[in-house]
């Protein structure tokens, strides 16, 4: 059996299997259109996980071009006055703020007796 609540033109909105809040109706057996609302949902639900991974690995891509920019700045291949004056502002803040958490994980990461 399916629960199922329906918008004022009948469409579907929302299928459970189990009773919920809201509910506008049953449906005793699987239908083309609780088969299409299941689709559907499974193809929302697989974007979704997509959307998190990618958001996920941006955080971690953002570390992976500051470590490209300043390779190529240290190896010469450019200069950091050939970005952008805001991308040039971005990346020293950037830097000065993980060259501040250096200092705290070489204390916590110590092999000797540092804070832990």
């Amino acid at each position: 059996m399916y629960y199922v609540q329906r918008n004022e033109e009948g469409q579907l909105t929302r299928v459970e299997k189990e009773p919920f809040t809201g509910m506008t109706g049953e449906v005793f057996s699987p239908t083309p259109e609780i088969a299409a609302w299941n689709n559907a949902r499974n193809v929302v639900d697989e974007s979704l996980q997509h959307r998190e991974l990618l958001q996920r690995s941006d955080l971690e891509m953002v570390r992976v071009l500051d470590d490209l920019i300043f390779l190529l700045i240290q190896k010469g291949v450019i200069t950091i006055t050939d970005l952008p004056p805001m991308a040039q502002v971005k990346l020293m803040n950037r830097a000065q703020a993980r060259q501040g958490l250096g200092g705290l994980e070489d204390l916590l990461n110590s092999d000797d007796q540092g804070i832990f």
